[in-house]
This record gives structure tokens, sequence and C-alpha cells, in this order.
């Protein structure tokens, strides 16, 4: 048994009719990996906003103690001088200064007592915090230069430069391609034989099981579970997580009924004015009616310009090639007509593009459809009130009302708001992009309920995932991308994580 650096106790932290923490306790030993799992809603990072001094001491009950003393926050910068540092899942950087300022921002390297910053020392500084997280970048380059996976190591090495003790990263490769997710997991155990405590939280069970020295799942607000490495095993996890057993993560679909092809591009090319290159070149692409066709490829590779691009082509790429919707040429100018043409997109950003997180549910799911609802000029409330109810109910969002924020639902509950929207419009072929990114287990089922229920009704469904067990799991068919190119086609039953990794990377 190691040394207890970190203990929580009987944290509950109520907010105005939820108990969002409920008698938590949970310890840290020194030096150790321990993860933090559940579902959307759970409390897991109103935890961690607790632990960090996001919520002062006074606003919950309980008691933080690290090193054996009770910690009394009133700021996070109490909780940095008790080494402490969090990195939240939305990068906290300042895209329009330098690598180095970024680093020391907040924490500038002066020169003696005085008030002037010495910045070669900043610089020099700055790289071997560089060093330490494996990150060979130009400190003075400007950090919106950089791929999300530079970012983030950038984020840690802020957080080393305040001799942090204990490192807590929430849903950290949630926004991150296969090799900066693996690169980030080496630097995380790199850490630990440093003497670095990490907290993690996280929904991909596949890091939990390879990197996690102690699991802690919290489910409604409360401890259920702290397991040891050698007890930790995939269907564990997810039982304790939901409360049930989920026998197949990837729900069985036995009414299969595809149909004719119901959409069709033919050497679809766009050109990004942006970046100055072509971004898609040839695209051969088609789907049929009641099929869910997975779009597989790298971060980066066109899969979500594709989705733009057919969607009304919102970024003004220069497109070129032939679209046809049951057989019939089409080319849409804007989304609005390619709504009115029974096509559909949920972004893979809902919190930037899906969702207006300061309104409510209702005005949410209306807003794609808001004509449907106009009688006269005026909205008919009423109606919006009982449509929104009637979705809320169909696809289980769990809120207190129809008229909460959405900003204050748990991330899955957003994605199902974000696809209650589109699913108002009633549309033939809906884009799903990156569907399940960054929500648990139990609501990723529910996801792909829906999916299934929505194609055996007779929609058409493209789904971009960078989750290649979901690429697998879901599709009927798959095409794999690269560079902007279609490089494969894949029926599901002749498909494996190989195979599209090989043609992802040709």
């Amino acid at each position: 048994m190691g040394k207890t650096i970190l203990e929580m106790s009987h944290i509950t932290k109520e907010f105005p009719g939820v108990k969002a923490l409920d008698d938590v306790t949970f310890k840290v030993e020194e030096g150790e990996i321990h993860f933090l799992v559940g579902e959307n809603g759970a409390g897991k990072s109103t935890l961690m906003k607790v632990l960090s001094g996001v919520y002062p001491h006074g606003t919950y009950e309980g008691d933080i103690i690290i090193g054996g003393r009770i910690q009394k926050y009133n700021s996070i910068r109490d909780s940095e001088r008790a080494g402490l540092a969090i990195i939240y899942q939305e990068l906290a950087l300042v895209p329009d200064l330098s690598v180095y300022e970024n680093i020391y921002l907040g924490n500038e390297q002066r020169k003696g007592n005085g008030k002037v910053i010495d910045w070669n020392e900043t610089i020099r500084k700055a790289k071997l915090q560089l060093e330490k997280v494996g990150l060979e970048v130009d400190p003075s380059a400007k950090v919106r230069s950089l791929g999300v996976g530079k970012q983030q190591l950038i984020e840690i090495a802020k957080a080393l430069s305040k001799e942090v003790r204990i490192l807590i990263l929430d849903e950290p490769t949630a926004a991150l391609n296969e090799d900066d997710c693996d690169n980030l997991l080496d630097l995380i155990v790199e850490l630990k034989k440093q003497g670095v405590t990490c907290i993690m939280i996280s929904h991909k069970l596949k890091e939990v099981l390879a990197i996690a020295d102690t699991v802690t799942v919290l489910r409604d607000g409360k401890t259920v579970a702290t397991l040891k490495r050698d007890e930790l095993d995939e269907e564990v996890i997810i039982k304790n997580m939901v409360g049930r057993e989920i026998e197949n993560i990837y729900p069985e679909r036995p009414n299969k009924k595809i149909g004719d092809v119901c959409f069709e591009v033919k050497n679809w090319t766009a050109y990004d004015f942006g970046v100055s290159r072509e971004i898609l070149s040839g695209v051969d692409l088609l789907v049929r009616k009641g099929e869910i066709l997975g779009l597989a490829g790298l971060m980066g590779a066109g899969r979500t310009e594709f989705a733009l691009s057919v969607f009304g082509n919102p970024r003004g790429y220069k497109l070129s090639g032939q679209m046809f919707l049951n057989g019939k040429k089409v080319s849409f100018t804007h989304p609005k007509d390619a709504i009115d043409n029974g096509l559909a997109y949920v972004s893979e950003d809902r919190k930037k593009d899906g969702l207006i997180l300061e309104q409510d549910v209702k005005q949410n799911l209306s807003i794609a459809s808001l004509q449907s609802l106009v009688t006269g000029a005026v909205i008919n409330k009423n109606e919006e009130i009982r449509i929104a109810e009637e979705y809320r109910n169909n696809l289980k969002i769990k809120t207190p009302s129809v008229e909460s924020k959405v900003k204050k639902l748990s991330g899955g509950n957003q994605q199902k708001v974000s696809l209650g929207k589109w699913l108002l419009v009633e549309p033939d072929i809906l884009i799903l992009d990156e569907p399940t990114r960054g929500i648990d287990v139990g609501a990723k089922y529910e996801i792909y309920t829906i999916m299934n229920k929505l194609v055996e009704e007779g929609m058409s469904i493209i789904m971009i995932s960078s989750e290649l067990p979901e690429i697998l799991g879901m599709s009927d068919r798959i095409y794999v991308v690269c560079d902007g190119r279609i490089t494969g086609e894949l029926p599901r039953e002749e498909a494996s994580q190989e195979k599209i990794m090989k043609l992802a990377t040709v």
C-alpha cells in the first residue's frame, strides 16, 4: 500500500434542484494514475472542480485532504499553491500568444524581485518544460499554428512549470487522433515515473485498461466502486458505470431493409481557399436507403470537409463534380437548400456548431424547423413545448424541464438535443459527425439504438467516426478516406481495424 497523497472525504455538492455529488469519498496514492469514470452527469467534472477550487470551500460539504492536511481553497490559485493543476477538455490557451508566453502566463518569470518580465529566462525555462513533455516546437511559434495534440502537450508543460504534484486531466484525449492519444498516454506513464500523480477523467475504456493503476466509478453523484489494477475488466467497469450489464455495446439490428441508392456523388472535388489547396479529390460515394454508411480515416483526412461540402457548402469551398438525390441531379448553395431536400448534418462540435448553450432545450430542438411552428408571424409556443416534450421522451433526454438551459445538461444529453434538432426536420439522409465523441458507454448505447431505429424506419445515415470499433460495430458498409480521396470500400463482414488503418495511411 502506497502513501495517500489525496483524500476527498464525504463530498456533497448541490445546485438548485440537483444534488450533483452525494457523499463522495475516494483516495489517491502518491505517484499513481487514478481514473475517474462514470456516465455523463455522474459528477466527475463537478468533483474535480471542487478539488481544484473552482467551487471554493464553503460551497460544498466534506473535506479535501492533501498530504494529511485539510485544504480550504478560496480560488484555483490556492489549489495551485498546494501543487494541483487541472487541464480541461476545452484548452485554456491564448491562440495568438507564443508557446513560451502561454506556458508562463500567470506565472511570469521576473528579473529579481522587480516587475519586469525576464523574457530570456522565460524562453530558457519554456524549452526545459517542452523537453519534459517530449514536444519539439519553436517556443516562439504562435499556439494557433499548432495542432490539437501539440496544444494539449503545451497545457501539460504549463502545469509542470508550476511544480505540480497532482495533475488532473478532464477528457484529455477526446479531440485527439489515435497517434496523439497514444503519445499522451505514454507521457502520463512517464510523468508517473517522475513522481507526478495523475487523475484522469475518461470515457475511453481502452485507455483506462491500458494505463490505470486504480479506477473510481461514480454513478448518479455517488461513489459505487474503486477497482485496483488486477481487478480491471471492461465488463466490470461498464456494469458499475451504468448499473446494469450491457451485453453488446453495439446493439443488433435484425430487421435490415437496405434499398436502392438514394444519395450519390461522382468525381466530387473541393478546393479550400483558406488553406489554398484541394481538400477533396475525385470522390465517388453512394448511400442506399436504410443503410448506415461509415466514413473512416485519420483526423484531417477530409471526412468533415466532405460532410460540409454536400450540406450546402457553408465554408465556401470551390466545388466540382455531381451530386444526386434519388437519381435526380441536385446542387446546393446554402444549408437551407440541403435541409429542404431532406439532408441534415449533426456537427462534430456540439458546443461550438451544434447548440446554442445559453438557450433552453426546447429552443435548441426547434431552431432548425421553426418555419413549421410559425402561425402568421408568431411562433406557436404551446406547439413548440409539446414537440420538445415529445422528443425529450423519445430520445430519453435527462433534463428537469425543456425550459432548462442546454449548457446545464451532460455531454450525452447535449448530444441527444443536437440529434433531436435535426430529427425534427424529418430528413431522409442524416450525416452524423463523431456522434458519440465525449460521451459515456451508456449514452453511446442509447445513441446507437436511436440510429438503428431510424434506419429501420427508412432513413439513411452517413456516420463519420474516428473510433474504429464504432465504425466496425455500426456500419453496413465502410468507405475509408485518406488525404481527401476514397482509398477503399469495405462491406461490414470483410472489414477489420487492420484493413481500415492500411487504407487510411496509403
